[in-house]
């Protein structure tokens, strides 16, 4: 009788490890925009790849417009194992210590997505990404939003125009040096309360790509958009090094190609999105939309290029020199 409750035990025990096997990895990915933006549509994409890749063994739960974690909560809850994967603007990671992200901020360091890819998907991108390491964090890859443009109620041709406005950033010493440049009050908000502090004057305005303008329905509260394009907005796709580490190599092997797949897929998609939300604004009739003229662009870079002088120190002087040699050198014919 004995021997038959060992051998039923056994078979119990046997049971619950082989049902424990069976249990797919689960994946938490949580950010703050909505579905239809650049990154909601790449997180969707990645989430069916992963899961196509590992034949069910991941399974990735998407979470977005803040439903998990609002911006200021996600990366401590990612650094405590609460989440495991975020794609946060890249201006998040001044904050967490790590300044050489903050050159991604600069205005007008990029003229277009062929510069800006030159930094992102070459060695320097990659060495700042390897900086997240010692924070417990392993960067992915970098995926695009697009360029931001200034907005307000107030109609925005020249710098001046901007000067005594409230204008939302994020949480960004560059960001910061950007507005007050402009003789703007910078204001830091989290994204999931812009729409609400537009609507009631907390600010008077804000900068973003026409993706998120759109989708969050900011051009509902903002009477002028002027396409400034002055600075990109992108961001970080990052995991929990520890949860990552702790994958079985072939899963990790398959993710890894998921993720380079979502990310030519978001890269891809990005600039499309921005036109074709751009052109819906334009169709709502409730926001002006202002085209600088070349004279118009050239004054709001006098104003804001001392910025880089200015954030030098802060970024890495070094850093800075080798971005603007990458970005003068002659192209590499693929």
């Amino acid at each position: 009788m004995k021997a038959m409750k060992i051998l039923v035990a056994s078979m119990l025990a046997a049971c619950s490890t082989w049902a424990a096997a069976q249990q797919p990895i689960v994946i938490k990915f949580s950010h703050v925009v909505a579905n239809d933006t650049p990154k909601g549509l790449a997180a969707e994409y990645f989430k069916k790849k992963a899961e196509d890749y590992t034949k069910g063994r991941v399974k990735v739960e998407v979470y977005a417009n803040s439903t998990l974690y609002k911006d200021k909560e996600e990366m401590e809850a990612l650094q405590l194992g609460a989440v495991q994967m975020l794609a946060p603007s890249l201006a998040k990671f001044g904050p967490l210590g790590v300044k050489e992200f903050e050159m991604f901020d600069l205005p007008y360091i990029f003229d277009n997505y062929d510069q800006l890819h030159k930094i992102t998907q070459g060695p320097i991108g990659q060495s700042i990404l390897a900086k997240l390491e010692p924070k417990g964090i392993r960067g992915l890859g970098y995926w695009d939003n697009g360029f931001k443009s200034f907005s307000a109620n107030t109609p925005i041709k020249q710098p001046s125009d901007l000067k005594g406005k409230k204008m939302r950033i994020q949480s960004s010493k560059v960001l910061e040096a950007q507005m007050r440049a402009l003789g703007s009050l910078p204001q830091v908000l989290p994204f999931s309360e812009v729409y609400q502090a537009l609507q009631t004057g907390v600010v008077d305005g804000t900068e973003n790509p026409i993706s998120n303008l759109y989708t969050q329905k900011m051009f509902e509260v903002q009477k002028h958009l002027a396409m400034t394009e002055h600075g990109y907005l992108g961001y970080a796709v990052i995991v929990n090094k520890k949860f990552w580490d702790g994958l079985p190599p072939d899963v990790r092997e398959q993710l890894d190609k998921a993720m380079n797949e979502s990310t030519a897929f978001a890269n891809r998609i990005a600039k499309h999105q921005n036109d074709q939300d751009l052109e819906k604004v334009k169709k709502s009739g409730k926001t002006a939309v202002y085209n600088l003229t070349p004279a118009e662009r050239e004054a709001f870079k006098k104003a804001l290029l001392p910025v880089h002088k200015e954030m030098a120190s802060r970024i890495g002087p070094d850093l800075l020199q080798q971005v603007n040699a990458e970005l003068a050198a002659p192209s590499k014919k693929k």
